[in-house]
C-alpha cells in the first residue's frame, strides 16, 4: 500500500484528472465546505498572520472580514487562535476572506472603543489590475486575460520586486494571483508592517512614476526621465526594454492602427515636435503599417532630430524613446491600496467567485512560467482529490493516519502551497534571528 500511495503522489494532477467538470458559480457554496475542510492551508495561513507571536496582539487584534453568500459582508472579525479561526472559516464558508490591519485592540470591540479603532501595523501591499492596461492591450479587455497580456504582469512583478528589495531593503515579499486578472504583493518585513501613513505614502509615490495627461479626450501615459534619469528608472528600463518589441510591437501590435499611431504621438509632450513627427510618419508609412515599422520610423526620427540641431528633441525630448517604453510597460499601481492603512485586501488561497480559481502564491523568479489560464478552479481541485482517493482508497481507510498524503499534495494547488511555505520558512528564520539579537 505505501508503494501504491507513493506512485499516486508522483502522478501529476493532469494524469489523475481525465475530464474535469467546468466550474459553475451556482454550486460554489456547495463546494466551499469541502475546500475549507480539506484544502485550505489553515496552519500556514495562521503562521503567516501570527508572525511567530513576536509582538503583543499581532494575531488577535488583526481585523479579518468575511463575505458570505448573497454578498453578506461581515467586518471587524478577530480570533484568538488558529483553531478558532479555522473553526469559523469552516463554519461560515466565506465566499471571500479579506485581511485588514492589526488594531490597537480587538476589532470586535469597535463599537465600544472611544475614538474608534486605531491601526498599529499592516503589511505594505500593492494591487496591480489588468484593466489598468486596457489602453495598451489589444488582445483582451475588461475581465479577460491571456498569455499575451499576462506579460504586463510579468514585467510589473519583476520591476516592483527588485525595487522593493534593492531600494528599500525589504526581503519578505509574497506575490499572489488575484484569481482573475491581477496580482497582489504583500511586503511582510517588520519595518514595512510598521510604516506609518506618511511612510506608506512616500513609498507609493516613489514607485508610482506614471502620470496621465488628458489629450484629445483620452488619458496619455507619461514617464518623464529628466536630464539625469534616476537609477530606479534606468533599472526598470533595463528590465522592460528587452520585452518591448515582443509585448508592444508583436503581441499587441499597438501602433498598427490610426488610433494606435495617435496614442504614440500623444506621448510626445511638445506640440511642435508632435506635429513634425506626425508629418514624418504620414510621409514614410502606409496606413495600417505594422507596429514594428511605425516604431522603427519613430525611433529613427527621434534619434536623428536629437543629434541634429538645438530643438525640443535635443532638450526635453532627448529620452523620449525610453520614456515611451516605460510609459507603456511600467507597473500601473492602484496607489490608494498602498497608501491606505485601513484597506482590506483579499487573502491568499481564496476562491474567486466569478472564475472559481484559487488565489495562489507564485514565485517572482518563475513569474514568466506562471499561466493564469491554467490556475486550478475549486471544481478541478475537488475532482483531483476524488480521482486520487478513488485510486488509493487511502482517505477512507486511514483518515487519521499521519503518514497519509496531505490533500493539497493530491492537487494542482500543491505548487502554490510550496511557494507559500518557502516564504514562511524565510520569514520565521528572520523572527528567530531577531529574537537572538535581542
Amino acid at each position: 500500500m505505501p508503494e501504491q500511495a507513493t506512485e499516486q503522489e508522483n502522478q501529476t494532477p493532469q494524469q489523475q484528472a481525465a475530464a474535469v467538470p467546468v466550474y459553475n458559480p451556482e454550486v460554489l457554496q456547495d463546494m466551499l465546505p469541502v475546500y475549507y475542510r480539506r484544502l485550505f492551508p489553515h496552519q500556514p495561513f495562521y503562521r503567516w498572520l501570527s508572525y511567530g507571536l513576536t509582538e503583543d496582539g499581532v494575531f488577535c487584534n488583526r481585523e479579518i472580514s468575511f463575505t458570505l453568500q448573497d454578498d453578506i459582508y461581515i467586518r471587524y472579525l478577530c480570533f484568538e487562535s488558529q483553531a478558532e479561526l479555522e473553526k469559523e472559516i469552516c463554519s461560515r464558508n466565506p465566499v471571500k476572506i479579506d485581511i485588514g490591519p492589526v488594531m490597537h485592540t480587538r476589532p470586535k470591540n469597535h463599537r465600544t472603543v472611544p475614538g474608534g479603532l486605531t491601526p498599529v501595523q499592516r503589511e505594505l501591499v500593492f494591487d496591480i489590475d489588468m484593466t489598468d492596461y486596457d489602453d495598451v492591450r489589444t488582445c483582451c479587455s475588461g475581465a479577460g486575460v491571456c498569455l499575451k497580456c499576462w506579460k504586463f504582469m510579468v514585467l510589473a512583478a519583476r520591476i516592483l520586486d527588485v525595487a522593493l528589495r534593492e531600494d528599500f531593503g525589504f526581503e519578505h515579499i509574497i506575490w499572489i494571483f488575484s484569481g482573475r486578472r491581477g496580482i497582489h504583493c504583500w511586503v511582510c518585513d517588520h519595518q514595512a508592517r510598521h510604516l506609518d501613513g506618511r511612510g506608506r505614502f512616500a513609498v507609493a509615490e516613489y514607485l508610482n512614476i506614471i502620470t496621465y495627461v488628458n489629450f484629445s479626450g483620452s488619458n496619455s501615459p507619461r514617464c518623464p526621465m529628466g536630464d539625469r534619469p534616476h537609477h530606479s528608472l534606468k533599472r526598470a528600463l533595463k528590465i522592460a526594454e528587452p520585452m518591448f518589441e515582443e509585448i508592444i510591437l508583436e503581441d499587441q501590435n499597438l501602433f498598427g492602427t490610426p488610433k494606435g499611431v495617435s496614442k504614440l504621438l500623444n506621448m510626445v509632450h511638445d506640440d511642435m515636435a508632435r506635429g513634425e513627427l506626425e508629418s514624418y510618419l504620414q510621409k514614410n508609412l502606409q496606413d495600417g503599417a505594422h507596429s514594428r515599422l511605425v516604431w522603427e520610423s519613430f525611433a529613427k526620427y527621434a534619434n536623428s532630430m536629437r543629434t541634429s540641431t538645438a530643438n525640443a528633441w535635443s532638450r526635453k525630448l532627448k529620452n523620449i524613446v525610453q520614456e515611451v517604453q516605460l510609459g507603456l510597460l511600467y507597473p500601473r499601481l492602484d496607489i490608494n491600496v498602498t497608501r491606505g492603512f485601513n484597506h482590506l485586501l483579499k487573502a491568499p488561497f481564496c476562491i474567486h467567485p466569478a472564475t472559481g480559481k484559487v488565489c495562489v502564491p507564485f514565485s517572482v523568479s518563475a513569474v514568466a512560467k506562471f499561466d493564469p489560464t491554467t490556475v486550478p478552479t475549486i471544481t478541478q481541485l475537488l475532482h483531483e482529490i476524488n480521482a486520487f482517493d478513488d485510486k488509493s482508497k487511502g482517505y477512507m481507510e486511514a483518515p487519521e493516519d499521519k503518514s497519509r498524503i496531505k490533500d493539497h499534495k493530491k492537487t494542482s494547488m500543491f505548487k502554490g502551497v510550496v511557494v507559500f511555505e518557502e516564504f514562511l520558512r524565510k520569514l520565521e528564520r528572520s523572527h528567530k534571528s531577531a529574537s537572538l539579537q535581542f
